[in-house]
């Protein structure tokens, strides 16, 4: 155990980690996913393991519950012991019948570990199924009340969707329920809040903290935000490159961290503090989006009933050269839809998008007559990547389509990987040989190498690390600086549109109800719905409070 850890006291512990290693395949960056891990999880507690990713601690929820791919990875060392019973000696079947009954566990990503081609409740009717014959009409029953527990609205109408139908929220939602719908002693919850609103993160961390007070269950959250920790935490353990490195009371950890890495985690929380919109001598108008309209209409036929959906409604906001607008709202407020309507990815229906005093055409001529100075950085680079392409092809093959000589175009690609962090040897790899953060830097160098004047950035940080999405977020304050950039920064977090943007249109259900000056907008909200969102900000304890909680 490394200097500056404490022991957790295993007496009565539900789960305990005893000096565990993992190891990795050959030609890993390391030997050890995990380094002599030690732990334990009390029943009604919540031990949260804090780290960047590839620090270990998702390997050591998948050894829980046995799902490392072994042989590749392996346990080489230590006890997993589950209610004093070592899981590590356990067969495959005895470990089955553990899964699910005795130890839950909720997903990152539950749209991967949802089966879309199932309804909602034959998928969590199939744990039933997995432990023992229930009459149907008792399992329709338990199956409801997994729902209403969790707060789903409508399960009679829910256990018959599928999860293409659901929100990320509510889907999240699903596989907490299949994770509790046996009440098991230990939850495992993998990441479960990363990419989701502040507003639905705040939902469903209380509704972990509800469901685990009413039964007493053990929690094992794993999470790389110190503001997820401070909200649910009563136990931390920090974790680096396979290491802990550091452990104890939530609220000392927080209040007086030790370790330099644990006060770099804490250091790179978006600090949300409002910044004065700074005046710009520019007076040319580079965006002015007046009575944007955008509708999407979906489902009809010849006995069915089409549904519509205004994304946006009346959206009117302009932009100076130099300065940075936030949309924010949740998933659903019409945010992205109007991103993708300035960069031509979506026509809208009425309304006008003037760049540089230019009416830009509804038609394919959108970005003929944006003339390429209008580019996205997207929310998942990975998605936004050609698997197949080397990354220098992929940043300069939008400069060759639009004429530039080859070996200009590739030059220009060498610059900006430089520019960005990573180097021209970065040039010849594929998307795969990178970590989210650097693909994300890879986003942004290709929309740079149009020499664009608007940008616009989907969610660009949601799912990444709080370290990561802090040099990311610097790197973006950089090239606005270098550049003299525009940028329109979307997001659902008011801790980064407070220290990116200069202004903020708040969106609910497809209308802008606030619009304003960041600093004024986050001091003084004015609408209901903005405060909503600003109180469901996981905030860091303030070294007061936590000395006050260890009181």
């Amino acid at each position: 155990m490394n200097a500056g850890v404490t022991r957790l006291k295993p007496a009565q512990a539900v789960l305990e980690v005893v000096d565990l290693s993992i190891s990795l395949p050959k030609g890993a960056d390391r030997a050890l996913a995990v380094e002599g891990a030690t732990l334990s999880v009390l029943p009604g507690q919540t031990l949260c393991v804090v780290g960047e990713s590839g620090s270990g601690k998702s390997m050591i929820a998948n050894a829980v519950m046995g799902l490392l791919p072994r042989p590749q990875v392996a346990p080489v060392a230590g006890k997993i012991l589950f209610e004093g019973t070592d899981l590590l000696a356990l067969t495959e079947p005895q470990m089955r019948e553990l899964r699910g009954r005795r130890i839950g566990m909720v997903f990152q990503e539950p749209m991967t570990a949802l089966n879309p081609v199932m309804r909602i409740g034959e998928q969590i009717g199939e744990v039933f199924d997995a432990h023992g014959t229930v009459p149907a009409a008792e399992k329709r029953r338990r199956i409801l009340a997994a729902l209403a527990d969790v707060g789903l609205p409508d399960p009679e109408l829910l256990i018959d969707s599928y999860p293409f139908r659901l929100s990320g929220g509510q889907r999240q939602r699903v596989m907490i329920a299949c994770a509790l719908v046996l009440e098991p002693v230990l939850l495992i919850a993998d990441e479960p809040t990363t990419a989701l609103d502040v507003t639905t993160q705040a939902q469903i961390l209380k509704l972990v903290r509800e469901l685990q007070q009413r039964r007493g269950t053990a929690v094992l959250f794993i999470t790389h935000d110190f503001g997820v920790v401070s909200e649910i935490a009563d136990h931390v353990v920090v974790m680096q490159t396979g290491k802990i490195v550091e452990s104890g009371a939530a609220a000392g950890v927080l209040g007086a961290p030790r370790h330099p890495y644990t006060r770099k985690l804490i250091a790179a929380i978006p600090h949300g503090h409002a910044q004065r919109a700074t005046p710009t001598d520019d007076a040319l108008r580079l965006l002015q989006v007046q009575d944007l309209c955008k509708t999407y209409k979906s489902g009809a036929g010849l006995f069915k009933r089409g549904r519509s959906v205004q994304a946006a409604k009346n959206i009117n906001f302009e932009l100076r050269r130099g300065e940075t607008l936030g949309l924010v709202g949740e998933s659903g407020s019409g945010k992205s839809s109007v991103g993708r309507c300035l960069v031509g990815l979506a026509p809208f229906d009425s309304g006008r998008i003037l760049f540089k005093g230019h009416n830009l055409a509804q038609d394919g001529n959108f970005r003929r007559s944006a003339g390429g100075k209008i580019q996205m950085v997207f929310q998942d680079p990975y998605a936004s990547l050609n698997p197949r392409h080397r990354i220098g092809a992929a940043i300069a093959g939008g400069p060759i389509a639009q004429g530039v000589a080859k070996a200009e175009a590739m030059a220009r690609a060498m610059e900006l990987l430089k520019l960005v962090g990573l180097g021209a040897d970065a040039a010849q790899r594929y998307p795969h040989e990178f970590s989210g953060g650097q693909r994300q830097r890879i986003g942004i160098a290709r929309a740079l190498a149009m020499q664009p004047e608007l940008l616009v950035a989907d969610e660009p940080v949601s799912a990444l690390d709080v370290s990561v999405q802090a040099q990311v977020l610097e790197l973006f304050a950089q090239v606005r600086e270098q550049f003299q950039l525009a940028m329109v920064f979307i997001t659902h977090d008011l801790r980064v549109a407070g220290q990116m943007c200069d202004h903020i249109a708040v969106m609910q259900r497809g209308e802008v109800v606030e619009y304003g000056e960041t600093h004024a907008v986050l001091n003084d909200p004015q609408h209901a719905y903005t405060r909503k969102l600003i109180d469901a900000v996981p905030r860091l304890a303030s070294p007061d409070e936590a000395a006050a909680r260890v009181a």
